[in-house]
């Protein structure tokens, strides 16, 4: 007689208790594993309303979760060299300053930032002598469109002398075609004030600093255990929950520690490189996560984070709902394959658990089929 018959369903109401025993085993090694528990036997099924789902052919992925920190990098510290008598206007913190804009004041002179990784050392003018420093101002120059038939180089042109007359009369400075030292700061990119250090009237005391701050790009420092290095690197796709436990973003990682450590004191200002939960003594490898949508982060900074690294992966592959999973008697598994107003049995392999669904194949197992599931 085959699965399809009525004796065959006979016997499995007459071995009941085995198959409780069964599903019993099967809900606890579900649990133990964190995986959703199958639902239980045929017999169980017909004291319930059941519905149907279909098999599908899908990439399957399942993920393990980490702590975070969701903050910003790039803490710099902001050093005045402009003289003067006093300051007469700072930023606030939580201000965003990019290129072009206005740093702070010195008697009433603006201190603007320009973007660059060398810092303004000296005045510049025409007969300096060449360096880097000066292509470095013709860059934020044409950037910010007064360098109109200016050739970025090491040497204080005609056109550069040209172009600093023509950002000086539009900023409001004294138009001189120079630029002395102090009347720029510089900056890798665009800056998120976390802290001022100057006061307002108090007088400038060049080479000590004025503010601190950050980078404006959020990202995520999350703690991996080393265990677990295996499962991320640069480049890899990621996700992140933010604070409210809903909101979910992309995110891809940047760089991945090559040291090790245990969990240590945070900080403020910046993300720090602990993760919130880590645990005190567990040896973690820090990694750094850009988000695909940083508008989703708002305001946040020192926020905990949830991070979802993918740790195995099935491509193609036949899966049906974790609830469609019916517990044997003598072991093993089966999905109630559903045809018209009848069903049979297929004992299936089981592979990769992710969420609501669960690898599978058996024999004349194909997408498309529908299999029995509890009515939701």
């Amino acid at each position: 007689m085959t699965a399809d018959g009525e004796p065959g369903r006979s016997r499995r109401r007459a071995g009941a208790v085995a198959v409780l025993a069964a599903v019993l085993a099967a809900v606890a090694a579900a649990i133990a594993l964190g995986r959703p528990a199958p639902r239980a036997g045929a017999q169980a099924a017909a004291a319930v309303t059941t519905s149907s789902a279909p098999v599908v052919r899908a990439d399957l992925t399942s993920t393990i979760q980490v702590a975070g920190t969701l903050g910003y990098v790039g803490l710099r510290t902001i050093v005045d060299q402009a003289p003067g008598t006093a300051f007469t206007a700072l930023p606030a913190a939580g201000a965003v300053i990019r290129r072009g804009q206005a740093l702070y004041e010195v008697d009433g002179a603006p201190v603007v930032l320009f973007y660059g990784t060398r810092p303004a050392w000296r005045a510049l003018y025409a007969g300096v002598a060449a360096g880097s420093d000066v292509a470095q101002l013709d860059r934020n120059l044409k950037a910010l469109g007064f360098g109109g038939g200016l050739t970025v180089s090491g040497y204080f042109t005609a056109a550069t002398a040209y172009a600093v007359e023509r950002w000086q009369a539009a900023r409001g400075l004294p138009v001189t075609g120079t630029v002395p030292l102090g009347q720029v700061a510089y900056a890798p990119g665009a800056l998120r004030v976390t802290a001022v250090t100057a006061v307002t009237g108090a007088p400038p005391q060049p080479g000590t600093g004025v503010l601190t701050a950050t980078s404006t790009a959020p990202v995520v420092l999350a703690q991996v255990p080393v265990s677990q290095e295996y499962l991320v690197r640069a480049g890899d796709d990621v996700t992140v929950t933010l604070p409210d436990g809903v909101t979910v973003t992309p995110g891809i990682v940047t760089a991945v520690s090559p040291v090790a450590s245990t969990a240590a004191g945070g900080g403020s200002g910046q993300a720090q490189g602990q993760a919130a939960g880590q645990d005190a003594g567990q040896a973690t490898v820090q990694v750094t996560i850009r988000l695909g949508r940083p508008a989703a982060a708002g305001r946040l900074d020192q926020a905990p984070v949830t991070v979802g690294i993918v740790s195995a992966r099935a491509r193609g592959v036949l899966a049906v709902p974790v609830s469609a999973l019916v517990a044997l008697a003598g072991g093993g598994y089966a999905v109630d394959v559903v045809h018209g107003q009848g069903r049979h049995l297929v004992a299936v392999r089981t592979g990769l658990f992710a969420q609501t669904l669960v690898q599978v194949s058996g024999p004349g197992l194909a997408a498309g089929q529908r299999v029995e599931v509890p009515a939701p």
